[in-house]
């Protein structure tokens, strides 16, 4: 952690004054990150020992993945927490944004409607589930926000060589708890992150469908703006909370969130003991 902050107080200096001045006397930082880290409570138990710490209070933009690189992308943010891994690296190799750092992970879900309209069985890919939906023209909601789950979707969806359309299929561009609690009262199917379906669960009449896939696994980094693209963003503020979410302490806190009882998410930076 030292060396890593040390590393980034020499590249500062060396990047000169454009950075250093606005960054140095900062006391807040701005964040876009996914609906999930929000709705599952991880960012209540992770930013007060940041902020304790280091002095520096993080505003929090809670959207949609896609809507988190566009906001970055105009350096109205310093920094990303999202998890859509083909468009964070559009992000970076157009030079938006720099630094990129694995976090954690956890998983995708297909949950739905207990009786389960589709007659999806519990060993069935997501693949299989998805063209049971659209045969049975089950009713299935979509985030429709391009955000990491709606990006995640629509690429099972074309794996299936299915293109949902009809009055069974519904993109409602909402986050993922309204997201959830829509489908709960509609008796629907619908995509979302481990995380918050665990926090939500317990207020939901919809289950866990138990499909299986590589395609489920759900990645989240963090990427700080590019100073270069944009010398007001606060870079050394951006570089100090990457610090402390790769830290040993960042991944211990992720790993003992655990609100249901079991973890939402999976520490990636640093490996568990």
């Amino acid at each position: 952690m030292i060396n890593h902050i040390l590393r980034t107080f020499i590249l500062t200096l060396w990047m000169g004054s454009a950075v250093w001045g606005p960054a140095w006397g900062a006391e807040r930082l701005k964040m876009a990150t996914t609906t999930s880290t929000e709705n599952s409570g991880l960012l209540d138990v992770l930013l007060p020992p940041f902020e304790a710490r280091w002095g520096i209070r993080v505003d929090v933009l809670s959207v949609g993945t896609g809507k988190a690189l566009e906001t970055a992308r105009r350096g109205d943010v310093d920094l990303v927490l999202v998890h859509a891994p083909a468009m964070e690296e559009a992000f970076v190799r157009e030079g938006f944004g720099v630094n990129r750092r694995r976090v954690m992970h956890n998983r995708f879900l297909l949950v739905g409607p207990p009786s389960n309209p589709a007659g999806i069985p519990q060993d069935a890919t997501v693949v299989e589930a998805l063209r049971r939906i659209a045969a049975t023209r089950s009713p299935f909601l979509s985030r429709g926000d391009r955000s990491g789950t709606h990006t995640k979707e629509q690429g099972l969806w074309k794996e299936a060589g299915i293109h949902p359309r009809g009055e069974w299929y519904k993109e409602v561009g909402q986050g993922m708890g309204a997201v959830l609690n829509m489908a709960s009262e509609l008796q629907a199917y619908t995509l979302t992150d481990s995380g918050t379906f665990a926090s939500l669960a317990p207020k939901l009449a919809l289950k866990d469908m138990g499909v299986q896939g590589p395609q489920l696994d759900n990645p989240y980094s963090v990427i700080a703006v590019n100073p270069a693209r944009h010398p007001h963003v606060r870079y050394v503020e951006a570089m100090t909370f990457i610090g402390f979410l790769t830290s040993p302490e960042g991944q211990r806190i992720i790993r003992d969130f655990q609100p249901t009882g079991t973890p939402l998410f999976w520490p990636d930076a640093v490996p568990s003991p």
